[in-house]
């Protein structure tokens, strides 16, 4: 399943619904990504995106995880529009026979979403704006795999 929304979401919901749709798996992987305040300034994050180029490019991702570690089930959900610190921004789960192949399927969902999937994000804080840019560190992991 994949979401590109703007509302809110229950990660506990999602991963209850999600476990109980995985016939045979073996392992269920999941991890949320929060809006984070690092310098302590921040009032809230602006995301963009283009409309069905981002569900494509994430689906496609997706397929390729799917395949490569033999996942029985995959979701991702991605938030878009005005976020606040703490909000949570973006919910991964994967489930195979296998913790190693789940485990590895969301990390590599994750580098790539980080990287390379078509958000534009803008930090808004009480002293101006400064949209986000792709770090080396980000570069770095996603081109392990």
């Amino acid at each position: 399943m994949l979401s590109v929304q703007s509302n809110a979401f229950d990660p506990g919901d999602i991963l209850r619904n999600f476990s109980e749709n995985v016939g045979g798996a073996g392992a269920v992987v999941s991890f949320t990504g929060i809006v984070r305040d690092n310098s302590g300034t921040l009032d809230h994050m602006l995301i963009e995106h283009y409309p069905g180029m981002t569900e494509k490019a994430i689906s496609a991702i997706m397929a390729s995880a799917s395949k490569r570690w033999n996942l029985t089930a995959c979701t991702v959900i991605h938030r878009h529009g005005h976020l606040n610190p703490n909000d949570m921004i973006m919910m991964v789960a994967t489930a195979s026979s296998h913790r190693v192949e789940a485990f590895q399927a969301a990390d590599y969902l994750m580098d790539y979403l980080k990287s390379r999937a078509p958000f534009w994000k803008k930090e808004v804080s009480k002293d101006g704006s400064i949209w986000v840019e792709s770090k080396a560190a980000d570069e770095d992991a996603l081109n392990r795999w």
